[in-house]
């Protein structure tokens, strides 16, 4: 179901609308957008890289976009894809699009910019040709 909606996403979650989710305005908050993003891109990122530790080498988030198209309210599933759209040296480029099961629609899409670093020397590093080739894979395409 969640490839139909969100058609060329390999990646996919689907989480239930919470009701503490909302705001004083009755929908939900814009920040859980960009949580739901993040738990997408967890997704994503586990399917390729399964060792994600804090202490080594691992992936540091360096930008973030959402644009909201739909309110989301309780009660409410949202559908949320993941996936790479460009490969650069040490970062990557995530984009997100978010389905609401209860609008029938995409309610938010986005990006995010991932860059591979090195926690214990704090900088960046070439993404490796492993981590490459199982994007691509994944993606069922090749990178350039």
């Amino acid at each position: 179901m969640p490839q139909q909606v969100l058609p060329g996403f390999r990646v996919t979650i689907s989480l239930p609308v919470q009701w503490g989710e909302q705001d004083g305005f009755g929908h939900v908050n814009n920040m859980h957008f960009i949580r739901w993003f993040e738990s997408a891109r967890i997704a994503y990122w586990l399917k390729c890289e399964p060792a994600m530790t804090s202490e080594g080498l691992g992936p540091i988030l360096a930008a973030v976009s959402c644009n909201f198209r739909k309110q989301v309210k309780f009660p409410d599933t949202v559908i949320v894809g993941a996936r790479v759209t460009r490969i650069g040296r040490s970062s990557l480029v995530i984009e997100h699009q978010l389905w609401s099961e209860q609008l029938q629609a995409i309610a938010a899409e986005g990006d995010s910019t991932v860059v591979l670093f090195d926690y214990q020397n704090q900088r960046s590093f070439e993404i490796p040709a492993e981590l490459r080739a199982k994007i691509e894979t994944l993606e069922n395409r090749t990178f350039t």
